[in-house]
């Protein structure tokens, strides 16, 4: 091994090298003098990824929403510096409950972790001993139900069970009266059943307040409209749950949590930084917590009325593109619940277009530009524009309207 004498004589026979080193760390210049900067990589084509124009909607399968400039600058210029995880949550947590309208608030990566992570925090308190021990509740003393309406659980309410928790169905208020034990942990409500449950928000509450049992909600696509972001905090619901990655356009693995004070504070003991926790992998780095509130931030300013004119007159191009077609029928309807936005139906008579709806997609899917639609049933499709970029209706009217002419009888 060298000491430091001999390696000082070696490197003196080579008095180009810092010279050499300097010189590959320079940008290649240009004739002129300036810079050249090397070409951007295309990650999409080089590794062979379809893109496509989404006039199906926010769904998690086609990657949510595209984020807003400002959120893409806040995620890159809050990644070149380090600071306490805790604290961003703080600052931000505070700034986004003032928003919303609740005690407290927190970002979790999505709303299922939100739901997981709220009932955590309902389980435990803020009993630190009690954090790791989730979701094995036997023997703990930790309660073990979540009342639940029979058409409110579906395949998301696993986020409950993830701690340990099994779901009580009922259907009327009778039934919560009568499944309402000391083992009841939450009340739980799903809004985008709301029309297919037999107890309404309200109601739902009431009945938690009667019997002392916290309620929670999830909303987690059902922004727009914007007041949806308070209306359940305002209501009385102890936890609200929301993805940010839909219609707010935040990072597609972001979501909030937002709530009771204490509630909030227990659901924080089971995420990261901390270990040994059920949450410890629903990890939210600090990039998408501060891009999720600009997001938020940005949402809750828009100008909505605005927004909902410009999607009007983009479905109309799409409407009037293929109307005219032999055969076709089409129909602007507004979801009343998740995705509320103007969405246009378009159905055919098998007989008279030679198509089906698979069929069609296919051919949209298989174009190019590539383009993905949303279902509707036999022979119909739907078509939304919240997700199109400025223009991008254009495109949908004109193949919409190739390919069902070229189906036409």
């Amino acid at each position: 091994m060298l000491n430091r004498r001999q390696l000082i004589q070696r490197l003196s026979g080579f008095p180009l090298l810092g010279g050499l080193f300097a010189a590959t760390s320079l940008p290649t210049l240009t004739v002129a003098g300036t810079p050249k900067q090397a070409p951007k990589r295309d990650l999409y084509k080089e590794l062979g990824i379809r893109t496509f124009i989404n006039a199906a909607g926010t769904l998690t399968f086609m990657t949510g929403s595209l984020m807003h400039d400002e959120v893409l600058d806040t995620i890159t210029g809050t990644a070149k510096d380090f600071c306490m995880l805790d604290e961003v949550q703080d600052k931000v947590g505070e700034r986004i409950a003032k928003l919303v309208h609740s005690e407290a608030a927190v970002v979790t990566s999505g709303a299922f972790s939100g739901m997981t992570l709220g009932l955590a925090g309902i389980l435990t308190g803020m009993d630190q001993k009690k954090v790791p021990q989730l979701p094995h509740l036997e023997y703990t003393g930790m309660k073990s139900e979540v009342i639940c309406q029979k058409a409110h659980d579906i395949g998301y309410n696993q986020a409950l069970t993830n701690t340990g928790c099994k779901i009580i169905q009922v259907e009327t208020a009778e039934d919560v009266a009568k499944a309402v034990n000391e083992r009841t942990a939450v009340m739980h409500f799903l809004n985008i059943e709301a029309d297919k449950g037999k107890i309404q928000h309200e109601e739902w509450v009431a009945l938690g307040k009667k019997y002392g049992v916290p309620t929670s909600i999830d909303i987690a696509a059902d922004v727009p409209p914007v007041s949806n972001l308070w209306r359940f905090n305002d209501m009385g619901f102890d936890f609200v749950v929301v993805s940010g990655g839909k219609a707010m356009r935040g990072p597609q693995s972001a979501g909030i949590l937002m709530g009771k004070k204490d509630l909030i504070a227990a659901a924080r003991l089971h995420m990261a930084p901390r270990g040994s926790t059920i949450g410890r992998g629903m990890k939210v780095n600090k990039e998408e917590i501060l891009g999720m509130y600009v997001a938020l931030e940005k949402y809750v300013n828009a100008d909505h009325d605005k927004e909902w004119k410009e999607w009007e007159t983009a479905i109309a191009v799409v409407q009037n593109a293929v109307k005219p077609l032999n055969g076709v029928t089409t129909e602007i309807h507004v979801p009343p619940l998740g995705n509320h936005t103007p969405t246009l139906r378009i159905a055919w008579d098998k007989e008279k277009v030679k198509t089906t709806d698979k069929e069609l997609k296919d051919a949209l899917r298989a174009g190019s530009p590539s383009i993905e639609v949303g279902n509707a049933g036999e022979n119909a499709i739907n078509v939304t524009v919240f997700m199109l970029k400025p223009g991008q209706e254009k495109i949908v009217a004109t193949r919409l309207k190739e390919e069902l002419s070229k189906a036409s009888a």
